[in-house]
Order: structure tokens, then C-alpha cells, then sequence
């Protein structure tokens, strides 16, 4: 059965007229006989006994609707609470952050949320690129801020919120570490490491394939955070394009951060389950939006 169709069974259980269940649903009293008519089709068997002067159940009907109700009532609350949980701020919000930066502006917009609506938690988990949306798709997380672009069929993204200048990381005995900068040309001189199951789309916006003459640029997936990337950084495996954030948050006298200057801007940006964006994740959106670029 419909949805549509309990709701008329149980109205004309309830009511035993067929013009005041009409009203009460807002339809016509055409498809309500309609649908009473489909349904004892379908089962073989009366449900309602009608004359001119009263409707009342049979006891196939009666017994139906004793069946159906209890089941009906619960969906019904599950939907209630599903709505209100989607308009109201009421529960927890979880967010993840894929970076330092990214992390450093959740919790500044988190602690003007709680401020705003103490009623709601805000809990805080990092996020690899290894497995940029596994917390998401296990409905571990409502939202995460992370790299741009994000090309899935069953997320979302948001607008960007942060910026990052890319630098490339290098070890300190590197011949690249006493440039002022590089180029993506550069980049063909080495191999750029890179994290291990990032999607390939976005590898292609983070580390170009190939340098502005055409020569191909060796990129390996070869690590699953960022310390361990700097660690084959440092231990001369091959360099990592990183942002401008690493030289404030990883700084380390065996690397040197040089700025890649003709790299576009690393972005960051929202990403929500498809149908899931709530009144929750819109306000810290929002939250974030306001806040300004690092």
C-alpha cells in the first residue's frame, strides 16, 4: 500500500464518510472511492460495507486497520522527528576538516555556533584524502570542508571559503630549497608525491599531469598523511605540493616550502550527502562564509 492509500483507508476507518475524509485529506471524494475500490481489488476481500445511509468496516477491514495503524503512527513520527531535526538546531552537527587552515576556521565558526545555538553540539574529526568521503558516506559525518573541486554523484559542494598559495615542499639538501621559487615546469625535474586513493580528478587539480611544454610530471600516490608525506619529503623520495599553511603549521628545519609561482590557489570548500544539507549545515556555512579569507 501507498502512503496516500493508508492515509484514505484510516481517514474512512476513522470518519465512516466518504465526503468528510475527502475534506479532511483536501482530495476529492471521487478518488477517495477510488482508492478503496483499488485496494479491495488488490486483496480479494471487502473492506468497508456501504449503503445509502452508513459506511462501516467489515472484519477483514477492521482487522486491517488494527494491523496497519501501529506501523503508520511510527512512520509517521520518524517523519516528524526527520523534519524537525532538518528545520531546527536541536542534536549534534559533526564536521570534518581536511587541513590544518580548514580546521583552525571550523573552530572559530564553531564556537560563534554554540554561541548561537547552545542546544546543538559541534564535534570535530579530521579527514585524509586516502579516504577523502568515507566518514561522510558512512553517515559519520554531516559535512566537511575539503579540497576543491569534489566531482561525486552522491555529495554536494558549497561555495569556496578558503584559499591557499600552493608551495612546493622539498627537503633541505633538494636543489629546489635555495630557489626563491618554482614553476610547473619545475615540477617535471622530480617525483611529486601524493596521497595515496585521492580521487584523480582532484590530483589533476592539485598537480597538474603535465608541465605548460607538454613534458609529463611523475606523480606518485604514495602516502596516507601528511606526516608521513614530509617524512619521504625529508628522506628525499620526491617532493609534495602543499599549501602556504604548511610553512606556519609544519615547519621543519630538515624541509623548505617554496612558493610554485604559476599554480593556481588551493580551494577549500563544503561538501554534504546529496538530500542532507539541514538548517544545521547551512547556518555553519553561512557562518564560514563570513568569515574572512585566510
Amino acid at each position: 500500500m501507498e502512503r496516500r492509500d493508508i492515509e484514505i483507508f484510516l481517514t474512512l476507518a476513522e470518519e465512516l464518510h466518504f465526503a468528510r475524509t475527502a475534506e479532511r485529506l483536501g482530495v476529492s471524494g471521487a478518488r477517495v472511492s477510488q482508492t478503496i475500490k483499488q485496494l479491495e481489488r488488490r486483496f480479494g476481500v471487502a473492506l468497508f460495507q456501504r449503503t445509502s445511509r452508513q459506511v462501516a468496516l467489515t472484519p477483514v477491514g477492521s482487522a486491517l486497520r488494527e494491523d496497519v495503524q501501529a506501523g503508520y503512527q511510527r512512520i509517521q513520527e520518524g517523519i516528524a522527528k526527520a523534519v524537525a531535526a532538518g528545520r531546527g538546531f536541536s542534536g549534534v552537527l559533526r564536521v570534518g576538516f581536511s587541513s590544518p587552515l580548514v580546521g583552525e576556521a571550523i573552530m572559530a565558526a564553531a564556537e560563534v555556533f554554540r554561541a548561537r545555538h547552545p542546544e546543538c553540539e559541534v564535534r570535530i574529526r579530521e579527514v585524509h584524502l586516502s579516504d577523502a568521503f568515507g566518514a561522510l558516506r558512512a553517515g559519520e559525518l554531516d559535512m566537511q570542508i575539503t579540497e576543491l573541486p569534489v566531482r561525486e554523484a552522491d555529495l554536494s559542494s558549497g561555495p569556496v571559503l578558503l584559499r591557499d598559495e600552493p608551495m612546493l615542499a622539498v627537503s633541505s639538501r633538494h636543489p629546489f630549497a635555495r630557489r626563491d621559487s618554482v614553476t610547473v615546469e619545475d615540477l617535471t625535474r622530480d617525483t611529486v608525491l601524493a596521497p595515496t586513493g585521492a580521487p584523480a580528478y582532484l590530483l589533476d587539480a592539485l598537480i597538474p599531469a603535465r608541465a605548460p611544454s607538454g613534458r609529463p610530471i611523475q606523480r606518485t600516490q604514495a602516502t596516507t598523511s601528511r606526516q608521513e608525506l614530509l617524512t619521504l619529503v625529508s628522506g628525499g623520495a620526491g617532493m609534495a605540493v602543499v599549501g602556504a599553511q604548511a610553512t606556519r603549521y609544519h615547519a621543519r628545519p630538515d624541509i623548505v616550502y617554496v612558493p610554485i609561482a604559476d599554480l593556481s590557489p588551493i580551494e577549500y570548500g563544503p561538501v554534504w550527502p546529496v538530500g542532507a544539507q539541514t538548517s544545521r549545515v547551512r547556518s555553519f556555512v553561512t557562518l564560514l562564509r563570513a568569515e574572512p579569507d585566510r
